[in-house]
């Protein structure tokens, strides 16, 4: 059984019609994978990504199977595979990042800080850190396989990808923001920004990757939630502010991790987790 492509923390197998996604243990921060694992988060990982697929069936996507018994060929019941993998429909990419912000934060604090846009667009009323804009903003960016992905302008990706294709990325984008932050307040979670994937099966434009996971979105507590500040998050944070606090230059050979990091980074996947299924399994 033979990986096809490794990325940083997914390994994808090619089946020729189809693909396995694999989430693994791997972490990664700054673009690079640290020799530590986080033990079960490629798990923890599929299946909120899983669960949010099937709160979102409504919207096409590329799931064809997530039981692993029912993987074909050499693939069924690889141990390997169990709860971390899903099947899915090998489609073309649609190689732009459709990023949504509800809350100003990340990179798009600092571009409006710096500015005064926010991707490319001049903001006339005045934000401080965190705090929830107006109206959710939609702010693509171009895929990059390596490095950090660019950062463009609504009009700029319509220029692109034509007014069409433009509008369904941002019409798709927005209702899985808008429906995901209204879920997950039950649970007492804020979904401050997220980024979905898209691509073509034939000529249909369908869902794809992962979806609302800590990985490709920022999620705080409202208990811990307040403006000027950023709030701690469910994301890779932990790890970024511990590589911050020493002094890391960003550049390879990543340092050794102590347990305590590991630890805390599993405790907050595994709470995230606890909370999306209980507001996913609620009616």
């Amino acid at each position: 059984m033979k990986v096809a492509y490794k990325g940083k923390v997914r390994d994808v197998y090619d089946l020729g019609e189809y693909l396995i996604l694999s989430s693994t243990d791997r972490i990664s921060a700054f673009d690079c994978v640290f020799d530590e694992t986080v033990p079960d988060k490629g798990k923890i990982l599929n299946s909120i990504s899983r669960l949010w697929f099937d709160f979102f069936k409504d919207i096409p996507n590329h799931i064809v199977e997530t039981d692993y018994n029912k993987y074909p060929g050499e693939y069924k019941s690889r141990e390997e595979l169990k709860d971390r993998s899903v099947l899915v429909k090998k489609c073309k990419r649609i190689d732009y990042e459709c990023v949504v912000r509800g809350y100003l934060s990340g990179s798009a604090y600092k571009e409006y800080k710096s500015i005064g846009q926010i991707a490319g667009v001049a903001v006339s009323r005045h934000y401080v850190e965190s705090e929830k804009l107006s109206e959710p903003l939609f702010t693509p960016a171009v895929k990059n396989d390596s490095g950090h992905d660019e950062n463009i302008s609504e009009a700029e990706l319509k220029n692109r990808v034509g007014v069409e294709l433009f509008q369904t990325l941002k019409d798709y984008s927005l209702t899985l923001y808008t429906k995901g932050r209204d879920k997950v307040k039950t649970e007492g979670l804020i979904l401050c920004d997220t980024k979905f994937e898209f691509g073509f099966d034939k000529e249909k434009v369908i869902l794809i990757d992962e979806l609302l996971t800590p990985d490709s979105s920022r999620y705080w507590e409202v208990e811990t939630y307040a403006v000027g500040i950023s709030p701690p998050s469910y994301d890779k944070q932990i790890l970024r502010n511990y590589l911050e606090k020493i002094e890391w230059n960003k550049n390879p050979p990543p340092p050794k991790l102590p347990d305590s990091i590991i630890k805390e980074l599993l405790s907050k996947y595994q709470e995230l987790q606890e909370k999306i299924t209980k507001c996913l399994s609620e009616k």
